[in-house]
């Protein structure tokens, strides 16, 4: 919820992304507004609901293959060309417990619950009331038992996949940003904020920017990874596999370029709860604070810091012109999501509800990992925040692709 006043940031970063190419005939008509227009409220809350039909989604499971397939066939029907990354996850043999960091890197709190020791992932100072947070591994600490049982098949160790799809630029198809989200979540829960909510973010976009008469000069790439709850495997499988083919054509003369240069990457993740800071007791308000906001963060101390400031300012000054309900805050200590493995590569931000180490660390989503992260769990004014934010990454995107709206 910090802001830096940096507006030659802003300027610089779609100045070497290039002006958005709109249609000087009719001046009176903003393709960006369009195609806000056709994001839906009830659209964006049912992708989230279909999302929760597969409990967790934990990886290594039946139901986050099953959940893979239900995404793709979803990208499938919105047009969107889509492709999957396979890679093998074996995990590191249990090194004891993992301590305060396992639970989003607290401090320790005094006797008030506040913190006397920042330890924070990513950096940053923790300030005000802080909860205990953690990952619940306990299936009793589920009442519901049907859905307990949906969540019952433990991980195993082996294969991996996740899909993207795309939609290829029309000038410049050998350039791209990335949108991307994770899938997967765990707690016993229907992990319907963590990450249903990111993740039927990125699917909202891509059937946005995949309608007929949408087009972009660049590449945008939306991809849906795996295994970010367990140290972002499945997008750093993709660098793995597919950075030395950036800016490559394939094959030669064809005008294809089946994995463009790296412009920049846009991650979602937790977007539906701003409820404010604990209670001295622990306890929350039970509403979408008024002034709640999306916030967007990049890495300070990584080597893309300049280039991610910009961007995060990019997505601010849309949100400022295009989001209906919340605003934007940019902050500097981005960790623990699936933009981390791109920080020394690419320009790189995360978009979230909250801070990820002063804020969600700090237990100010008591639903962070639960088995309460359940679809039932929030309202429209929760929903309406991950809206606000699907308004922000669309217009950004949109400007920096160059999109527009024709037959």
């Amino acid at each position: 919820m910090r802001v830096f006043i940096i507006a030659s940031a802003v300027s610089g970063l779609i100045s070497c992304a290039a002006a958005p190419s709109f249609a000087q005939s009719a001046p009176t008509v903003d393709p960006v507004k369009v195609l806000i227009d056709r994001l839906d409220l009830e659209k964006y809350k049912a992708t989230v609901k279909g999302l929760t039909q597969f409990g967790d989604r934990r990886q290594g499971t039946d139901r986050n293959r099953a959940a893979v397939d239900w995404i793709e066939a979803q990208l499938k029907s919105y047009g969107c060309s889509s492709e999957r990354i396979k890679y093998e996850y074996q995990p590191n043999p249990p090194a004891g417990a993992r301590g305060a960091g396992a639970g989003g890197g607290r401090g320790t709190p005094d006797a008030r619950g506040r913190a006397t020791s920042p330890t924070v992932p990513g950096g940053g100072r923790p300030r005000g009331i802080r909860t205990p947070t953690g990952v619940n591994t306990d299936p009793m600490n589920q009442p519901d038992e049907k859905l307990r049982a949906l969540n019952m098949q433990p991980t195993t160790p082996g294969p991996r996949e996740f899909v993207y799809c795309t939609k290829v630029g029309t000038t410049h198809p050998e350039e791209m940003y990335i949108v991307g989200a994770h899938m997967d979540g765990h707690g016993w829960g229907e992990a319907a904020n963590d990450d249903g909510s990111g993740t039927a973010l990125v699917m909202e976009l891509a059937r946005v920017f995949s309608q007929p008469d949408v087009r972009t000069e660049r590449t945008i790439r939306f991809a849906l990874w795996n295994n970010e709850e367990t140290g972002s495997q499945g997008a750093r499988a993709y660098i793995a596999q597919r950075q030395d083919q950036q800016g490559k054509e394939n094959p030669p003369g064809s005008g294809k370029y089946p994995e463009p240069k790296w412009l920049g990457m846009i991650q979602h993740d937790m977007m539906m709860f701003d409820h404010g800071m604990p209670r001295a007791d622990g306890t929350m308000s039970p509403e979408q604070r008024p002034e709640a906001d999306v916030n967007i963060e990049f890495q300070v101390n990584s080597k893309m810091a300049a280039d991610s400031q910009k961007l995060a300012w990019v997505l601010e000054v849309a949100n400022e012109k295009y989001a209906t309900d919340y605003p934007a805050a940019v902050g500097s200590h981005m960790t623990n999501t699936d933009s981390g493995p791109f920080i020394d590569l690419i320009a790189a931000v995360s978009v979230r509800e909250n801070e990820r180490g002063v804020h969600i660390g700090s237990g100010w989503d008591p639903q962070w990992h639960q088995p309460t992260d359940v679809f039932a769990t929030y309202s429209d004014k929760d929903f309406r925040l991950g809206l606000n934010a699907a308004q922000t990454t669309l217009s950004a995107v949109a400007s920096l692709t160059g999109a527009t709206i024709g037959k």
